[in-house]
């Protein structure tokens, strides 16, 4: 009876030894599954570490944008949904610009033609043609048209394209681009001063000088 006792009370006290060894090894592996989780939640599969920077790229550039308003049809996401020339019709910088696209009959042409880019001349642009040049255009059909289609590319073109660039216009002649970052020249003459400028079916670039057809 004696040798029986001492078999259980044996038995007993390792039971007990064992037991906390086996609870601490299931702690540990719930512990490691926590862990993992937390840290797969704190960065999820496909998404950028903290401190990446952000990507700038398709979005506006320059001083200029500044003034575009952020909310309406005047605003980037506004002038995104409409074709170029009622985008432009909402951008009182552009007002001058407008008028002379009208005068010239071009409204339906420029909103109906897919993929271009539009080097678009402020009112400030304009304003540096003495008056008198100026109004003598606005009401020679065809010397307007002339200028203003030398201001469309009939692709959409990237800033990155327009660092070393030579492209055929809607009249034919030729636009040369230099430049880069949010720095760039149209024809080393006009510096654009708000760029990348969405609309439905062209790409905007505002410049501060009229360009001239050869």
């Amino acid at each position: 009876m004696n040798t029986l006792r001492l078999r259980r009370i044996a038995m007993t006290v390792t039971a007990a030894a064992v037991l906390p060894l086996a609870l601490s090894a299931c702690g540990g592996d719930d512990n490691k599954k926590d862990n993992s989780a937390s840290s797969d939640a704190a960065t999820p599969a496909g998404q950028p570490a903290a401190g990446d920077d952000p990507s700038m790229a398709g979005k506006p550039f320059g001083p200029a944008c500044d003034s575009v308003p952020k909310e309406g049809a005047g605003s980037f996401d506004g002038m995104a949904k409409d074709p170029v020339a009622t985008a432009a019709s909402h951008n009182p910088a552009l007002s001058t610009l407008v008028t002379a696209v009208k005068k010239a009959g071009l409204v339906d042409t420029l909103n109906s033609a897919p993929n271009l880019t539009v080097f678009a001349p402020t009112n400030d642009a304009f304003a540096k043609i003495p008056k008198a040049d100026l109004d003598k255009v606005l009401n020679d059909k065809a010397t307007l048209t002339k200028i203003l289609t030398y201001h469309v590319v009939g692709q959409k073109l990237t800033p990155q394209q327009l660092e070393n660039g030579s492209f055929d216009t809607l009249e034919k002649g030729k636009v040369t681009t230099s430049g880069s970052g949010t720095a760039y020249k149209v024809n080393d003459a006009a510096n654009v001063v708000c760029g990348n400028v969405p609309t439905a079916n062209a790409t905007v670039y505002i410049i501060d000088t009229v360009l001239m057809p050869k």
